[in-house]
């Protein structure tokens, strides 16, 4: 934060009763831009970004979580970018995972950021990307703490940006790292999958009659795929084949779903 070019700014660190040296580090900053809070999140974080958010006027947000990383330039690109009349807007990252495998991420296109889009085709923002204008998320009323959401509240929150005529613009230009946990991916991928088929049950209705059947189904088969592939991703090729077989059932006209299903039997990653 303090290597910002824009250096406008405020930051609120939300302190989930850490027991490492966040207060020590915090408090070693002699700067007045910064301030910490302690905040039981109780596992939820859409609840400490919600509790943040109460504790500022700024008239844009973004968020940063403990281990991920801004370039020093991101402030300034993205504010440049909401300068030309957009209220949301995301910039390309690289993807940090186990082993220091490195990938460059891009978002969008704009064309994808529309409420019916981002509802069937899927997520195309990130959140250690974002940088927002704070009426659109006070209007749409922050991120939701449902339960079933949990782990897909941003793109639930994106969503309801969407639907309420929010305009999203992307920056194409890599201004920050984003961390994967090695942790429990398996049990990660399930309930990303379970959040994500959550949110668009959800909001599905809104679409009423105009969009077919078959598009709605190729959407569920989607968020099933993508579930197998997180499985498949951490190793556990055995309980990735429910996940498949469903995909598969529900929609089988995708070409990439029979092909990581073929290296899946091979015990491979795609």
């Amino acid at each position: 934060m303090r290597a910002q070019t824009f250096c406008d700014w405020e930051a609120i660190v939300v302190n989930n009763f850490s027991e490492d040296d966040t207060i020590a580090v915090v408090e070693s900053y002699d700067d007045s831009r910064i301030r910490m809070v302690n905040f039981a999140n109780h596992g939820i974080i859409a609840a400490a970004r919600n509790h943040g958010l109460s504790l500022t006027q700024a008239p844009f947000v973004a968020f940063l979580d403990s281990d991920d990383f801004w370039y020093p330039e991101k402030l300034q690109r993205c504010m440049d970018k909401l300068a030309q009349g957009y209220d949301l807007v995301c910039h390309a990252e690289i993807w940090v995972g186990p082993g220091e495998r490195r990938r460059t991420v891009h978002y969008g296109p704009e064309a994808r950021a529309t409420y019916e889009s981002l509802l069937l085709d899927g997520n195309c923002i990130s959140t250690s990307a974002v940088v927002v204008r704070r009426e659109w998320l006070e209007r749409a009323g922050d991120f939701s703490l449902q339960p079933e959401f949990v782990t897909a509240e941003d793109y639930e929150l994106w969503l309801k940006l969407a639907r309420d005529g929010a305009r999203v613009g992307f920056v194409d230009e890599v201004l920050g790292e984003y961390l994967i946990h090695e942790g429990n991916q398996s049990r990660a991928a399930l309930r990303n999958m379970q959040a994500v088929m959550a949110v668009f049950e959800h909001h599905r209705s809104a679409l009423g009659g105009r969009t077919s059947a078959g598009r709605l189904r190729r959407r569920e088969a989607v968020i099933l795929y993508s579930g197998a592939r997180g499985l498949q991703d951490s190793g556990q090729h055995r309980q990735a084949w429910p996940h498949f077989f469903k995909a598969v059932l529900r929609y089988p006209w995708v070409p990439r779903f029979y092909a990581a299903m073929l290296l899946n039997a091979l015990g491979r990653r795609p």
